[in-house]
């Protein structure tokens, strides 16, 4: 199954011919994990993960969220915990929002906190500064440099490989979006929108390669409904995304977590032309309790840009 999904994601992705970018490599790998650690013991499960990648010559990682399950309590002390456990990375890292981070710290199992005040404190201990993570971090962009969208922190990007990789902060349980929530999901979806529309014109203006998005919710390609009463807190995130995608000459790789399944497809429909939209592929990482990361390679100078392989965690045995 993992061999015929590299094989799926080397047959469709292809690039469109484009000018290099300057002062960027044309070859690089990125490493690629989340919604773990959960368990008790899934640290040493990370931590063993981590040094897996410390000696995969990545050019980068990125967690796309999830530091914790959904019960486990919100507290500083574990989320201080995680930022250290995640520090032992010798690439730069980022490290993205998600559901179990701050919207379900509201339930009475994970403390009754306040998803609002735990997603300022997520924002102070891996989004400060302007850097990533990591022993040997980067200079991310930041939407929050824009005064319009001065809170959105962890909405980055940055560029290497003739690539423009994104961050956004679009969750799991509906992407925040209930009756309660809509004002909180509004001003977010805005910002997520905004962010989205300038990168692929970036994109565009640098005849870049590629695009790949990072984000934690399963955007529900599927299209399975929703919690009565609530309203699909995805929607305008894959009409957005397949508007863009369709007018961007090149391929558009999505990656994400929240259902805890690898894969790699292509499941994204424009709703306006009632079509599949063909640059676009999806991975979804692994989840715990099935562990493990994703390594991308990236080679800008072959007419195929994306080479997807599963790298599962395996114990090691003395």
């Amino acid at each position: 199954m993992r061999r015929l999904a590299a094989a799926l994601a080397a047959a469709i992705l292809t690039a469109a011919p484009g000018l290099p970018f300057a002062q960027a490599p044309s070859r690089l790998a990125f490493g690629v994990f989340g919604d773990t650690p959960y368990l008790p013991g899934e640290e040493l499960v990370v931590a063993s993960m981590i040094e897996q990648m410390n000696e995969a010559n990545l050019a980068f990682v990125v967690h796309v969220g999830d530091l914790k399950a959904s019960w486990t309590p919100c507290t500083d002390a574990l989320m201080a915990e995680r930022l250290a456990l995640l520090q032992r990375l010798r690439v730069p890292l980022v490290v993205l929002p998600g559901d179990n981070d701050w919207v379900d710290c509201r339930r009475e199992s994970a403390g009754g906190y306040d998803p609002l005040e735990r997603l300022e404190k997520f924002r102070a201990l891996f989004h400060a500064g302007e850097s990533s993570l990591g022993t040997a971090p980067i200079v991310l962009e930041r939407q929050s440099s824009d005064p319009r969208y001065a809170d959105y922190r962890e909405h980055v990007r940055w560029e290497a490989g003739q690539v423009l990789f994104v961050g956004l902060n679009v969750t799991g349980t509906n992407n925040n979006r209930r009756p309660s929530q809509e004002s909180e999901y509004r001003r977010r979806s805005n910002a997520v929108n905004a962010w989205l529309t300038e990168s692929f014109a970036l994109a565009a203006k640098r005849k870049m390669r590629g695009v790949v998005l990072f984000f934690q919710g399963n955007p529900g390609f599927d299209g399975k409904p929703r919690p009565r009463g609530w309203q699909d807190g995805y929607a305008e995130f894959r009409a957005q995304l397949a508007a863009r995608a369709r007018a961007f000459p090149g391929p558009v790789l999505v990656v994400h977590g929240d259902t805890h399944r690898f894969r790699v497809d292509r499941p994204l429909s424009d709703p306006a032309a009632n079509a599949r939209v063909d640059n676009v592929t999806r991975v979804e990482v692994f989840g715990a309790p099935w562990n493990g990361w994703v390594r991308i390679g990236v080679d800008g100078a072959s007419p195929q840009l994306f080479e997807i392989r599963d790298e599962p965690y395996r114990a090691k045995t003395e």
